[in-house]
Order: structure tokens, then sequence, then C-alpha cells
């Protein structure tokens, strides 16, 4: 797939051609390339980032995450002994890639880190259902409904978005917890990302076209359930979380998530109603889809599905995670890989 950079490109090389042919045209090249600027910056991928971060996201770990080279080690050491001879939790990997995941969630603080981790593994043994035997690549109706997306590109700090149109969602043909299948994958596949376990997301939840046929799946359990993804349960940090599009029945649903929202979570909620203006003093237009006023496409979610298909190492991480897949769903390469690893997919 090309990204816009690429289109960028063909499209100077078409224009300098087009220049040739004469003077009397060159009014037009002008024009198009007054807009070309408007274009969306480069950075556009649909490829996981899993090298090591760069030494600007390291000095950003140290200053904003406390992961201070010196003690690093020491506080991975720390959170091994804390797991080990507490036995809350059982991890089903204990290497210090793992670890830090959890640490760098929690300001590297090893007891805020093993409490993030009691939950998370807590929140798997009482949501089973959200969590075994899934196949990540049967969850495409999700993008092909455009509900959940992640866009192969970030905001001006470098996080990841997450982007929900809930009024997209049919609860009549999608269960909820589909719902919330997307959004535990879409959460696996960016701790993967050493740059969002170090800058963390944020999420937008676009309520254009909302009803009360949504409004009544929200119920205190399910919203219950929605903060523990977004906020305690999950090796993520969640920056903020843009409400835009939204009527008088937000204040309805808002009201059933008060009461498991601490002051600082609620500080992290942005309701910008219908005024783009405001939505973008947090997220520039330049990083933003154009139906937020921004300058990119919308992207399926299906595009991060085919991306996993055919990624051997990102397979193999959702399948150590609990993923399961079809041997005729991934490509050969990726097949033949996973059998000499002896690593069970299926």
């Amino acid at each position: 797939m090309k990204g816009p950079s690429d289109s960028f490109c063909l499209l100077q090389n078409a224009l300098n051609d087009f220049a040739t042919v004469g003077t009397g045209r060159v009014w037009f090249l002008l024009f198009v390339r007054s807009h070309l600027k408007k274009m969306p910056t480069p950075d556009y991928s649909v490829d996981l980032e899993l090298g090591e971060p760069l030494p600007e996201l390291l000095e950003h770990a140290r200053l904003h995450c406390g992961e201070d080279p010196n003690t690093r080690l020491q506080a991975i050491y720390e959170l091994k002994e804390m797991i080990y001879e507490r036995g809350e939790c059982n991890p089903h990997r204990m290497d210090d890639e793992f670890l830090v995941r959890f640490l760098r969630a929690r300001n590297f603080i090893p007891q805020r880190a093993h409490k993030l981790m009691v939950n998370y593994y807590r929140f798997k043994k009482e949501n089973p259902t959200l969590f075994e035997n899934i196949y990540p690549l049967n969850l495409h109706h999700i993008g092909d409904a455009n509900i959940i997306t992640v866009p192969p590109y970030h905001d001006q700090n470098g996080r990841r978005l997450l982007i929900y149109r809930v009024g997209c969602w049919d609860p009549k043909t999608i269960p909820i917890e589909d719902l919330f299948k997307a959004t535990i994958l879409a959460l696996e596949l960016g701790m993967l990302e050493q740059r969002t376990q170090i800058l963390g997301g944020l999420a937008i939840f676009d309520l254009e076209d909302i009803g009360t046929q949504h409004a009544w799946q929200v119920t205190p359990s399910i919203a219950a359930k929605i903060v523990k993804l977004l906020v305690s349960c999950f090796p993520a940090t969640t920056h903020a979380i843009h409400v835009v599009n939204h009527s008088w029945l937000v204040d309805k649903m808002y009201n059933i998530f008060k009461p498991f929202l601490n002051s600082d979570m609620r500080s992290k909620i942005y309701f910008h109603g219908y005024d783009l203006n405001s939505l973008h003093q947090h997220v520039l237009p330049e990083h933003l889809p154009e139906r937020y006023g921004g300058t990119w496409p919308d992207y399926s979610y299906r595009i991060w599905l085919e991306s996993l298909r055919k990624n051997f190492l990102v397979a193999k991480e959702m399948v150590a995670c609990g993923y399961k897949f079809r041997e005729e769903e991934i490509c050969p390469e990726v097949v033949r890989k996973l059998k000499e690893a002896e690593i069970n997919f299926a």
C-alpha cells in the first residue's frame, strides 16, 4: 500500500513532466503544487514499529516514565521478586521486555507496575470470552462497519490514535463483546511498539448518530469494563479521551461512567460537542481524518488485520497472548516460520 509520501513523489514527477509541455500550462502546475503543501506529512505506515526506540524516545522515557538507565535493571528485578513472592498473578511471560511494558505504564514504580499486572490478569480471568479461542482475522466486520479504527499515523506528539464511531455500530448485528475484542486486539498490538509503551495514546469517541439503541447497551457493568480496559487493567497510557459530535444523550451515558472515574481520569476526558476547533486545540488537523477537519482519509481496521497476517513476529506475539490463526488465513511464509519454531497457532 502506498502512503501519502509515495503519492506525493509520483504526482510531483508527473507534474514536472507535464510542465515541459508548454508554458501556457504553468498556472496549472503552480495551482496543484500549492495544494500539495496541504497533503499529510509522510509519517504513515501500516507496519508496527518493532525495533529499538530512538534516543529521543528513551530520553522521553527517562523524563516522563521514570525509566532511569542507572536503575532500570533494579526496577525489573524488584518487579520479578514481587511476582514470585506474592503469587497474585501468573504471567505467561517473565522476560525483561514484557515486564518493562508494565513499568513504563506506571512511571517505573515496581509496586504500581505489579498492581497493574495483577489487574491485567484478573481482567483476563474474569472475562474469558474476550480472550479465549479468539481468531483476530474474524474481527474484520468491525472494520467493514467503520466502528473502530487505528489510523496508520500518529498525532503531533507521536502517539497512536484509537477512533470509535459509535453511531456506525448496529447492536442487533454486532454484539458489544466484539467491540471489546477488537479494542483488546488493538491494545495488544499497540503494546508491541516501544514508542506506544513510552508515549501512550489517545482515543476519540465520535457519537454522531447514536440513539437509544446504543445508550441501552451502556449498563454499569459495561461502563466498568470499558474503564478497566482503557485505564486501570492494561499496560497502556491513555493520555486523553476526546468526545465529539455528541448531543444531550451523552450526559445520560456519562453519568453511568462517573462512579468508576477518579478525578485524574475525569481530567483527561474532553467534550467538544460539534466544535472541531475545540478538538484542534488538542490534536492538530494535520494529524486527523478529514471528517474531523483534518487532512487524512478514513482507514479501515482491516489494514492492521492484513498487516498481522503477513508478519511473523507479530503473529508470534499474538499467539503468545492466546490468539489463534487458521493456516489458510496467514501467509505461507509466516506459517512456515511458526511451524519451524514449533508454535501451535491453530
